[in-house]
């Protein structure tokens, strides 16, 4: 098959990147040709391949792209790491797309002012998942009749940032639908700090990190009399790897920045 896509992954050895290997290598019209770890600094000369495969391992975004010229760049990696790997990538002229959450809003905009240059895409996803898509939809119409809402995210103990790239991604959509200010009439005294949890305008985010979860979230609309939590849960990784792929797919020939699942759907 000549007409595949050619896909690179970035943060291959990691937990989201083994599982977008995977599902890249199963799908008949992509071609895995690069990956990308700083994991493989520390791998013996010649065994830094992909397990099973002879794909090669490279240390850095950049190594692997002086080797390789794939169409699309998928990155898992650390919000530390991502908006150098992205702006690499863009760099070369490669649309990139990014599941690492934690970038900034001017990171963003700079990441598609730089995209649009190359006259390649970006696409910064909060969460891959189509159900999380539909929850975000499905709130902020909500908001639009319930203006008082708190989201409550729940990862794994291993997440590096907080609130996740999803809670803020519905708190902004959440904030956009509201009609006007509703006063509470409420002082509130905090007799712990942050027991209120971190606001975004008008909405209040509160981050749980434990063992044994993936990525859950659930959105609390509270009203006269009523209550209505609108809530999504991911008990695999797998869950993320339809829209990974979708993603992958829809990002091909487009140009300029994508933020969110939604608008590839």
């Amino acid at each position: 098959m000549t007409d595949r896509i050619r896909v690179a992954v970035v943060g291959a050895l990691g937990r989201m990147g083994r599982e977008t290997v995977r599902a890249v290598v199963a799908d008949e019209g992509l071609e895995l040709i690069g990956a990308a770890d700083v994991a493989a600094a520390r791998r013996p000369a010649g065994e830094a391949r992909m397990s099973g495969s002879d794909i090669p391992i490279s240390a850095s975004v950049a190594e692997m792209l002086a080797g390789q010229r794939p169409d699309v760049v998928v990155d898992f990696t650390t919000p530390a790491a991502v908006f150098a790997n992205a702006c690499e990538a863009l760099a070369h002229g490669v649309t990139t797309i990014i599941g690492t959450t934690g970038l900034d809003a001017a990171q963003i905009e700079e990441l598609g002012r730089r995209a649009a240059e190359k006259e390649v895409g970006v696409a910064v996803i909060p969460n891959f998942a189509i159900g999380a898509v539909l929850m975000m939809r499905f709130a902020a119409e909500a908001a639009r009749y319930l203006p008082h809402a708190e989201i409550i995210e729940l990862h794994h103990d291993q997440k590096l940032d907080a609130p996740s790239g999803t809670a803020l991604k519905t708190a902004e959509l959440v904030n956009a639908a509201m009609g006007e200010p509703v006063s509470t009439g409420v002082a509130e005294t905090e007799k712990l700090a942050g027991a209120r949890g971190g606001k975004l305008e008008r909405v209040r985010i509160h981050s749980v990190r434990l063992p044994g979860l993936v990525a859950h979230q659930e959105v609390i609309f509270g009203g006269v009399g009523q209550c209505l939590t609108i809530r999504h849960d991911s008990f695999n990784r797998e869950s993320f790897m339809p829209g990974v792929l979708l993603a992958i797919k829809r990002m091909v020939g487009r140009r300029g920045l994508v933020y969110g699942l939604e608008n590839l759907l």
